[in-house]
């Protein structure tokens, strides 16, 4: 009632409200970084931040499988864009070395990857892209968008756990996911999000998001880093670990566990018979994922019971013996 429901103006005009800049102080203070900005949605982040710090000369090298909206961000920003297969360091460091191997004297070069994979699963060599980073004087975006909340102390993803939070030069997340909001943030030095802030289209040229989901926002964090965060990250893991013993599989890093089944048509049956057996658990086709690797995406959470777990393993290997 104090803020009202809508915003009425771009934040570059009179939409900026004291929930908007509450919650980039503490995402910038929870994370260790000078400053931040607060986008409506993680796709408006990516292209926001993407389209600042980059632009025609410059080149930016991405993992294959980071998400559509860091390739899109890339691929608007002007710079060159290239890519490596997923995960392969050798592959990356060749790719650096044929640019500087060219006169890019002033150009930037960034390189952008995520903490976890949202079709995988698993976690980037970040230790390894870093030195790699510096080796060669580029910069480092990380998306923890799917680690935030869930990995490390207080939830803090990735970089954090590995003590690396220092090598990462721009860090984005979102609070659609652990922290059941809405909206996301790109956290930086200050200079970094001065720049962005002047730059960035989708943030100059819309309406700010609403107050309220700023705040929503801001009490996510401040429940992912206390002591309810923390008793529900080990409920989180417990019911991962019970999962992954059921269906003798590796445990993953995060909450995303895919089991790949390869055929689309097969993937939607088994996801339509989850369905019917009252699970939520979407199959992923292409283009989301390659060709041949259609899968069962299942997003684990701390509110699932014992039973729920149980009653997950024995429906998909009961389905998986029948395709």
């Amino acid at each position: 009632a104090l803020f009202g429901v809508g915003s009425g103006a771009s934040r570059m005009l009179s939409g900026g409200t004291i929930p908007h800049r509450l919650i980039e102080k503490e995402t910038a203070s929870f994370f260790g970084k000078d400053s931040s900005l607060f986008f409506a949605n993680g796709y408006g982040a990516a292209l926001g931040t993407l389209g600042s710090i980059l632009q025609k000369g410059d080149t930016v090298i991405l993992d294959k499988l980071c998400h559509a909206s860091l390739i899109d961000g890339s691929r608007l920003s002007g710079a060159t864009v290239r890519t490596f297969p997923h995960n392969n360091i050798e592959k990356l460091k060749n790719i650096l070395n044929s640019i500087k191997g060219n006169d890019q004297t002033g150009k930037r070069i960034l390189i952008v990857t995520e903490g976890i994979f949202s079709m995988d699963g698993d976690s980037s060599p970040i230790k390894k892209i870093i030195e790699l980073k510096e080796q060669y004087q580029a910069l480092l975006l990380l998306d923890e968008a799917h680690s935030f909340g869930i990995i490390g102390e207080n939830g803090k993803g990735i970089a954090h756990k590995e003590s690396l939070i220092n090598g990462v030069d721009f860090l984005m997340t979102t609070f659609g996911k652990s922290a059941g909001a809405a909206g996301a943030v790109t956290i930086s030095s200050r200079t970094w999000i001065k720049l962005i802030l002047n730059r960035a289209r989708s943030f100059i040229y819309s309406t700010a998001p609403m107050p309220s989901q700023a705040a929503g926002a801001l009490a996510g964090l401040k429940l992912i880093r206390g002591s309810v965060g923390e008793e529900r990250r080990i409920s989180l893991h417990r019911n991962i670990a019970h999962l992954c013993n059921e269906l003798k599989i590796p445990k993953p890093l995060g909450a995303i566990i895919p089991l790949i089944i390869g055929d689309e048509l097969d993937a939607l049956r088994i996801s339509e018979k989850l369905h019917n057996a009252e699970i939520l658990a979407p199959a992923i086709r292409y283009p989301t994922v390659s060709k041949g690797s259609a899968r069962i995406r299942i997003t684990i959470s701390a509110n699932h019971s014992e039973k729920d777990i149980a009653f997950l393993a024995e429906t998909i290997k009961r389905l998986l013996i029948c395709t």
